[in-house]
């Protein structure tokens, strides 16, 4: 199979008015075969010796907290690497975030490789937003695996329309969260999409306001996946509201202030 390079993932993908409906109305959308196994080939290899490289040293599963038990986590990987570089600022993702959003141009704020090992714990209920000094709504996150997975290796259930509520919690990941999002969702006003197998090069989006989690890995294999995280272009910094927005503004908007635009040389324009 051929290397990854950024020419082979310019090709538009054709994202339907039902999928841009439903994502607008859901705060998610499930978009199949957006990516084939053999243009992942190469970036799934690059992306996995990163998260190999650059992952601290863990304690044993069972003596890790909920959060650490939840996944391997490594963020902006795409400036270690030209193929995981190619594979984050591709234009046909960021295409479909924009169509998403409704917006002609998005920016990066980050990438992260999610790998949930065998034996893995949950992702608990959380919005992503939550960590971010930006405007939530006009944020976009693409979670894609890099192999086949089934629903018991760690996929993503989310609450239908909780988007739309804005920010509901600023607890972060963690058993508090999920007690208080089991709390909030049980009287049902949020319906709850049901976990579905993926392949390779599938990949769900959802809203930074969009209430998800992610079950534990009960089988016997890794399920890695890889995110990446776009804003529209022309938002500007909002004054953080909690240390974790405060970290996130120093981390991956340096040298911003609220009030200025969001823009820096490692948030780059996609189209």
């Amino acid at each position: 199979m051929k290397d990854v390079t950024l020419g082979d993932l310019t090709r538009p993908y054709p994202i339907s008015a039902d999928d841009i409906a439903a994502f607008r109305r859901r705060g998610h959308v499930l978009i199949r075969e957006l990516a084939t196994a053999e243009e992942l080939t190469t970036s799934y290899r690059a992306i996995a010796q990163g998260v190999e490289r650059l992952s601290s040293a863990q304690a044993p599963l069972a003596e890790r907290d909920t959060y650490a038990k939840a996944f391997l986590q490594v963020m902006n990987l795409w400036r270690h690497d030209a193929d995981i570089s190619a594979y984050v600022h591709a234009p046909r993702f960021a295409g479909v975030a924009a169509a998403l959003l409704g917006v002609e141009r998005v920016r990066i704020y980050h990438d992260q490789a999610l790998f949930k090992e065998p034996g893995g714990g949950i992702t608990p209920w959380h919005q992503d937003a939550m960590y971010w000094p930006l405007d939530g709504s006009q944020c976009v996150t693409m979670w894609m695996p890099l192999c086949d997975i089934t629903p018991d290796m760690g996929a993503l259930t989310f609450a239908d329309g909780s988007h739309l509520a804005g920010p509901l919690s600023d607890i972060h990941i963690s058993d508090a969260s999920q007690a208080h999002f089991d709390n909030l969702l049980a009287d049902g006003a949020y319906p709850l999409s049901s976990p579905l197998p993926m392949s390779a090069g599938d990949a769900t989006f959802h809203s930074g306001w969009t209430v998800h989690k992610a079950s534990g890995n009960t089988s016997d294999r890794l399920r890695p996946v890889m995110t990446v995280i776009w804003f529209a272009d022309g938002l500007r910094v909002q004054e953080p509201a909690n240390t974790a927005q405060a970290n996130d503004l120093q981390q991956w908007l340096p040298g911003l202030a609220p009030g200025e635009l969001a823009a820096t040389d490692v948030n780059r324009v996609v189209t």
